[in-house]
């Protein structure tokens, strides 16, 4: 308990206090300024699991030898993105709806990133895809 007490007064010489007797009133003050965080996770889960669903990606190539048009479901739950149909998804959609995404089928990789805003969404992408660089941008819908 000594132990305990001393560093509680060597705090309260950090902030500046005399003795640690002014500790509860700026731990009282520091609880009352913080926002709850109880409630402030409820708000940014809400906010996140806005983006949940099945999302119909169209991906555009615009440079390469690439094919374009590819139409591919992803899944969004609680900010995590994942494969809604095959190869290897991995990603995340921020409370805003920035995204960023990486995708591998076979010995096909791609990455990108952008914007989800409402059931729509849009970014670019690059990668290499059956051996040929590849870059372009891609499309969303939510169903």
């Amino acid at each position: 308990m000594a132990h305990f007490q001393r560093l509680i007064a060597r705090f309260g010489a950090s902030l500046g206090l005399r003795t640690a007797r002014g500790l509860p009133v700026f731990v009282a003050l520091a609880v009352m300024a913080a926002p709850d965080t109880a409630e402030a996770a409820r708000r940014g889960s809400r906010a996140v699991r806005a983006y949940d669903g099945i999302w119909n990606v169209v991906f555009a190539t615009t440079r390469g030898n690439c094919s374009s048009g590819y139409r591919v479901p992803f899944t969004v739950i609680g900010g995590r993105v994942s494969s809604a149909g095959g190869g290897r998804v991995s990603g995340s959609v921020s409370r805003t709806g920035a995204v960023a995404v990486s995708v591998s089928v076979g010995a096909s990789r791609a990455s990108g990133g952008g914007r989800l805003v409402g059931s729509y969404g849009a970014g670019r992408w690059r990668g290499i895809i059956t051996g040929d660089y590849c870059s372009g941008t891609w499309q969303a819908t939510r169903t």
